[in-house]
């Protein structure tokens, strides 16, 4: 079966995979897209467990606060500075803040099993996942902190 460069295009672009894993999902797949994100999305969870014996020690501290009556702040971990200042690193560690802001989680572990406020068919620890499947890295939540308004 051929596959189109505009298949692994519109796949790379929904998910964030290389060229070579979307062409081979897509392969695996017979062409449809949906079957392909699924196989990226096994694959992606395979690879994520591989990094996570890697050592983190860069990272950032997303600062959030909710209209002055909640605030966040959590500590988000990865291997290099080169990551912890891309977008999409940043983004993630404040989709978690986010996150601890809405659903008041006890602990990390806690947060990891949660159902994603904006998704609820991701679990925190799928997102997590896909983010380090998309930058190679591993990521993980060191610590956070939410302070709400007399409490």
């Amino acid at each position: 079966m051929s596959i189109s460069v505009d298949d692994i295009k519109k796949l790379r672009e929904e998910t964030g995979a290389g060229i070579a894993d979307c062409r081979e999902a897509l392969e695996e797949a017979k062409g449809d897209l949906e079957k392909a994100k699924q196989v990226l999305k096994k694959k992606g969870l395979d690879k994520a467990g591989s990094k996570s014996d890697r050592e983190v020690r860069a990272g950032i501290v997303d600062v959030y606060s909710h209209g002055g009556r909640v605030g966040v702040m959590v500590e988000l971990l990865c291997e290099t500075d080169f990551v912890a200042r891309t977008d999409d690193f940043k983004n993630l560690a404040h989709e978690l803040s986010l996150q601890i802001a809405s659903m008041r989680p006890d602990s990390v572990s806690d947060l990891l099993e949660q159902e994603y406020v904006r998704d609820p068919s991701l679990k925190i620890d799928d997102l997590i996942k896909a983010a380090v499947l998309k930058l190679g890295e591993n990521i993980q939540v060191g610590r956070f902190e939410r302070i709400e308004l007399g409490k």
